[in-house]
């Protein structure tokens, strides 16, 4: 008997343990988002994508105060370190006094990329592979097949989670999805080269890693250039430094298939530039592929000399519009997929697809966020825990839509008078749009029913919640009706 007591007092403790270390991980959590916010404002949304979002909570050590701060490439690593340590150190020293020391290192979990011979003297340097998961904001030198038999006949360096079958399309990125398609088939392409734009967070660095991977399936002893062109400068330097330049340029030209990220960073390198052109030209000349993305037009791109320009937009420019709602919530039903059997219901993804409308990257995360929030602590996924654990970006998402807002385009739609939202008329022309307008002012505004009922001609509450569920109830029975107010929450969200 009083060994099982011990035995369950051994229990009890092993999980009151586990309980304080899952409440640790998750207060450790929450310092690191409030201090990431902080970062964002301090730096601008660009640095802080691309350098501070990459980072990866690592352990906390009590005994020598020592927290670990991941990044997936030594180059990015080193990068971190040098210019944001301080300031990192300064801002967890503030949120924890129990930390007196940062340390950046590169994940444990991220393989080392083999080494690059360039010089004859058997000289060699390492390229980093810069690949930065699901973020996709700091891309990456990736090599494959030919006489680099070390690496394999896979993919190095691209996300093997970004493929075209993760990729999900809709009306936004349907020409993109397909032009990238196009470009990694085996036939020859009627466009180069490729060049997508898309605001950050909308899947161009997926495409490019889709392309990539692709295009080895069907050709695997291909070889392949996956770089950004803040990349592309450091290693076009390097070689001008260590007079490797024709090395450089001649390893460069020999590859099959050329993907370069946020090509607006090459902005005002002249050198850069030049030999980008270069390269572009030698490549065309032989039937090589070539594929470019940036945050912006080839010709909104400041500083680029213009025979660049001309080269980056003479095949095919495929934009990639803002994921709409219907796309958003594809987006997150397909993400599901992954966490079965989980369950999240219904609400809880048409809240986040309606809320986080900025970018598929936050949308995405914000899911992971949720689940990954509800694992450790046993909750189930709710509305109300939505609203709770996402609250820095469900608030960076909201656009203010007011209820004058919702009345006048509800009017604009139906063609009746704005003084008809707050009038006693009964006519069906004008009630319906009314009722329309209380439904979509409660989805899309914080306000209650009372206050929605006076801003409608000082109806009483009972009246909006009517039209509310009167509408709820028409969208499951009545295409038209469902039709109208899809192009309506198009209209205010846009």
């Amino acid at each position: 008997m009083g060994g099982h007591k011990l035995e369950q007092l051994a229990k009890d403790g092993a999980q009151d343990e586990r309980m304080r270390e899952e409440q640790d991980a998750l207060d450790l959590a929450a310092d690191w988002a409030d201090i990431s916010q902080g970062l964002r404002k301090d730096l601008g949304q660009q640095l802080h994508s691309q350098w501070i979002r990459p980072i990866q909570l690592g352990s906390f050590c009590k005994e020598t105060g020592t927290l670990d701060l991941f990044l997936p490439t030594e180059f990015s690593a080193n990068w971190v370190a040098d210019r944001f340590a301080d300031r990192l150190s300064l801002a967890w020293k503030i949120a924890r006094q129990e930390v007196r020391n940062v340390r950046i290192s590169v994940h444990p979990g991220r393989r080392a990329m083999p080494e690059l011979r360039l010089g004859k003297d058997g000289g060699s340097r390492r390229i980093a592979n810069d690949v930065n998961g699901l973020s996709g904001e700091t891309s990456a030198l990736a090599l494959a097949g030919g006489e680099f038999a070390a690496l394999g006949q896979g993919s190095v360096g691209l996300d093997p989670s970004l493929t075209f079958p993760s990729f999900v399309t809709g009306t936004a990125n349907i020409l993109a999805s397909n032009a990238a398609q196009r470009m990694a088939a085996t036939e020859t392409p009627q466009f180069a080269p490729l060049y997508l734009k898309a605001a950050t967070g909308q899947g161009k660095t997926h495409l490019l890693h889709a392309i990539g991977h692709a295009y080895l399936a069907a050709h695997p002893r291909a070889r392949i250039f996956y770089c950004s062109a803040e990349r592309f400068m450091v290693e076009f330097v390097q070689a001008l430094r260590q007079n490797q330049t024709i090395e450089f340029k001649t390893r460069l030209r020999g590859f099959d298939l050329l993907l370069v990220d946020d090509i607006q960073f090459i902005i005002g390198k002249a050198s850069a530039q030049e030999e980008l052109l270069y390269t572009i030209d030698a490549l065309l000349a032989e039937g090589k592929r070539l594929v470019f993305a940036a945050d912006r037009a080839p010709q909104a791109l400041d500083g680029v000399e213009q025979r660049l320009l001309s080269r980056l937009s003479m095949g095919l420019v495929a934009d990639i519009q803002p994921a709409d709602i219907e796309l958003r919530r594809t987006i997150l039903e397909h993400r599901l997929q992954r966490f079965s059997p989980t369950h999240v219901p219904a609400d809880v993804i048409e809240f986040l697809a309606r809320t986080i409308n900025r970018n598929v990257r936050e949308l995405v995360g914000g899911l992971n966020k949720l689940i990954a929030y509800a694992q450790l602590t046993g909750q189930a996924v709710s509305l109300q825990l939505a609203e709770e654990q996402l609250t820095d970006i469900l608030s960076a998402n909201r656009r203010r839509i007011t209820i004058d807002e919702i009345q006048r385009t509800v009017c604009q739609f139906y063609r009746v008078d704005r003084t008809e939202m707050a009038s006693k008329r009964r006519a069906r022309a004008v009630v319906r749009p009314r009722q329309v307008a209380m439904y979509l002012a409660k989805v899309l505004t914080p306000r209650s029913y009372p206050e929605i009922g006076r801003k409608f001609g000082g109806r009483d509450h009972s009246t909006v919640i009517h039209a509310v569920r009167l509408i709820e109830d028409l969208r499951t029975r009545d295409a038209d009706m469902d039709g109208d107010v899809r192009s309506l929450l198009r209209q205010l969200e846009s």
